[in-house]
């Protein structure tokens, strides 16, 4: 066979193998396009794909690399990326996290850009290292080892004061963090997620432990295709089935990511076993995770009949997205016991004539006595 016809047998071959990527790429969803498109796009160097990590006395900064954005992206739809991060290899001595930001900025300049550009920002711990080293070995496994995440809404976060989350120097955390664009179209631009973290090493602070609740609405998969007039009250169509779908105690498939519709519409949830109350506790941190369109979120004390928690959500004007979600803060804490029933209700209001997202989470921080006096022992021995 002549050298020719290799080259047209290769070109063939080319042109097919690209005809089928071509066809497998179109019939993705845009989450996962935005995925393959940020791989190759770092892959082939056509942006920066690396993390720049840094640290002062007082600040962690870490840069993300640079995403894409070409596409309308809704909430958890964006280019993302992860890496994991040590403040010191070489010590093991303990510090503080005290404060969280985030924003989007451009990349060759270092200008902030708008925070609509931010989905979130999320920092897990390594469960069996964090509570392994404080021989706390009760604690693993039981929930997602999830520090906190900012999102869309709420880019800043301090923790009340003389409370913080302790770590220590050689203690690994994962970061992510994912690109939104719910309104610009007509453009394509690069950007990049710059994140301060805050921390101290003062031996004064008071621990706290972060716990995460989030709604979970019930659906059956023979009414995903159904009209919504045929959705059961307090239940849902889910966004997808593969991710966010869970099984309660009744055997009940339940999803943490669902379709809302155009009109305002309250949802309830249960939220008793998933926070698990053990002893008497007081929360000082409340951080909401919402999606746009979302209106209320409230955590009630069902057995008290008071609310321990509600964000009265401010979205856009003219334009889809979150203005402020408000959190909780507070030195004195508010008690939350363990033989009461807690309940998270979410009012939404879409003024869109389609379909979009929704999620809703609260990361609650307790005060952790049982770490704090491990704490002062280990402080006292060092």
């Amino acid at each position: 066979m002549t050298l020719k016809k290799w080259y047209k047998i290769i070109f063939i071959l080319f042109c097919l193998l690209l005809t089928l990527g071509i066809i497998y790429y179109s019939n993705l969803s845009n989450r996962h396009q935005a995925i393959v498109k940020t791989y190759i796009l770092h892959s082939l160097n056509i942006i920066d794909s690396e993390w720049t990590k840094g640290a002062s006395s007082q600040n962690i900064q870490l840069t993300s690399p640079t995403f894409r954005i070409d596409n309308i992206y809704k909430s958890m739809e964006g280019p993302k990326a992860s890496t994991y991060y040590t403040l010191d290899t070489q010590k093991d001595d303990l510090n503080w996290m005290t404060a969280f930001h985030i924003k989007a900025t451009e990349p060759n300049t270092n200008k902030q850009l708008t925070n609509d550009l931010v989905c979130h920002f999320n920092i897990d711990y390594q469960d069996q290292e964090h509570h392994g080293r404080w021989n706390l070995l009760e604690r693993i496994n039981k929930q997602y080892p999830r520090l906190l995440s900012l999102s869309h809404g709420i880019e800043n976060i301090n923790f009340p004061k003389g409370f913080g989350y302790p770590f220590f120097s050689n203690e690994k955390f994962f970061i992510t963090t994912q690109v939104l664009n719910h309104n610009i179209n007509d453009s394509v631009f690069n950007i990049k997620h710059r994140i301060d973290i805050e921390y101290t090493k003062k031996k004064t602070l008071k621990p706290l432990y972060p716990k995460t609740i989030y709604m979970m609405l019930p659906f059956k998969m023979d009414i995903i295709n159904n009209p919504i007039n045929q959705i059961p009250v307090n239940s849902c169509i889910p966004v997808e089935t593969k991710n966010h779908t869970y099984y309660n105690k009744a055997g009940e498939t339940l999803s943490g990511h669902w379709k809302i519709f155009k009109e305002e519409k309250k949802y309830t949830y249960n939220a008793t076993e998933q926070l698990a109350i053990q002893d008497t506790v007081t929360v000082h941190q409340i951080i909401p995770h919402l999606h746009p369109f979302a209106k209320k979120f409230t955590l009630k004390d069902k057995t008290n009949n008071t609310i321990v928690y509600t964000c009265d959500v401010i979205n856009h004007v003219n334009k889809i997205g979150l203005t402020n979600t408000p959190s909780l803060s507070s030195e004195k804490g508010i008690i939350m016991y363990p033989t009461h029933q807690y309940e998270l209700e979410l009012i939404t209001k879409n003024t869109l004539n389609e379909p979009q997202d929704m999620m809703a989470s609260l990361f609650l921080f307790f005060y952790d006595k049982e770490l704090d006096l491990k704490i002062k022992k280990y402080n006292n021995e060092n």
